[in-house]
């Protein structure tokens, strides 16, 4: 596939990514199962849906699965290398115990709106915990949250919550700060990065997918696919789970692979992950999950994007003449919808996905 074929795999809304994966889908007469989220509606008004492809046989031990779209507008980046993964052959002649499942727009209701949450204002990557035990993690949230969500947004109280973080910053240092504001909350349902108090349809939509294609596979690789931490248009490979998994992880990928945990990533330490939720599925199979994290902006930018578009959310001022730009931010932030970044993205995609495959076989 040339770089013009390559760019012609990214879209523009939730809707063009959802055609063109179904027509892909459709000129390989793969078999698509479609499922509708009840909860929520696109930003026309449309009805939404997961979609989910299994390439390769049914009966294999061995399932490489392919995640688009957990934090919403993140949904473009994967979905491009989703598309164009199928389009370049790559899954043609798998091995006879090997087969591909893509689950394209996990969080539809956030791909649509270019939202990174959920319709019930949840990050789905926090969202994975047992809510039947009272107890839930802790962070520094609670001391910024003011902060994070000012009165408004173009006035006195946003400066002084600008301030506020910038001294915040100063006294504890950015991993603190990082940390606090992304690791996970679980008392501010108006915050960002807020985990919810209950599972999402969309957590639950995941955890029925894994049971319904990959009840069977004895060795499990997943690569789910987002933005906005890192070098601009670097796909950064984030290992998470055991011991035993992240020395898979290095095995498959290589050195190159970082960990929260270990202070190597870019990415805070993180609760109520994805990760843990597939692997409480399947319990009995060897999994290897990897963040393939793409760069966007400074990360100082990206979190201002997210804390403008919650303000227009929980505030719910949508006549609001910054509407415009604070959704173009939020957008940029997570899609920077340039040639070069979206090349680098499907370069470092066929490389990860090349060595996820040979890792299973």
């Amino acid at each position: 596939m040339n770089e013009l074929e390559a760019l012609t795999c990214f879209s523009a809304s939730y809707c063009e990514a959802r055609e063109k994966f179904l027509k892909t889908c459709a000129d390989r007469s793969l078999s698509v199962d479609s499922r509708l989220n009840p909860n929520a509606r696109g930003v026309r008004g449309q009805e939404l849906f997961t979609d989910i492809v299994e390439i390769g046989p049914s009966f294999a031990s061995k399932t490489l699965l392919l995640i688009s779209g957990t934090h919403g507008v993140e949904g473009y980046c994967g979905s491009g290398a989703q598309i164009g993964l199928l389009r370049s052959g790559i899954f043609d002649n798998l091995p006879s115990d090997l087969k591909i499942v893509m689950v394209h727009a996990i969080n539809p209701y956030g791909f649509s709106h270019d939202r990174r949450v959920t319709e019930d204002n949840v990050d789905l990557n926090r969202n994975f915990l047992d809510f039947s035990v009272s107890e839930r993690p802790e962070s520094d949230y609670a001391l910024i949250h003011d902060c994070i969500l000012p009165s408004d947004w173009d006035g006195p109280a946003r400066q002084e919550a600008d301030a506020a973080l910038a001294t915040f910053v100063s006294e504890h240092g950015m991993p603190v700060f990082q940390a606090a504001v992304s690791s996970g909350q679980y008392g501010h349902p108006n915050g960002i990065f807020y985990g919810g108090a209950k599972p999402t349809w969309s957590n639950a939509t995941i955890r029925a997918i894994i049971s319904d294609y990959a009840s069977n596979a004895e060795q499990l690789g997943i690569v789910d696919f987002h933005t906005g931490l890192g070098p601009y248009g670097y796909g950064e490979l984030i290992t998470i789970g055991t011991e035993a998994q992240k020395e898979r992880a290095v095995l498959w990928y290589g050195d190159e692979v970082t960990d929260p945990e270990a202070g190597t990533s870019t990415s805070a330490a993180l609760y109520g992950m994805m990760a843990h939720g597939i692997a409480e599925t399947l319990p009995e199979a060897e999994i290897t999950f990897i963040t393939i994290e793409f760069g966007t902006r400074d990360i100082l930018e990206v979190l201002t994007a997210l804390r403008g578009d919650n303000w227009l959310y929980q505030k719910y001022n949508f006549e609001s003449p910054l509407k415009p730009q604070i959704k173009r931010d939020i957008r940029q932030a997570f899609y920077p919808e340039k040639d070069d970044w979206k090349l680098s993205v499907w370069d470092r995609s066929q490389e990860v996905i090349t060595k996820a495959m040979h890792g299973l076989m």
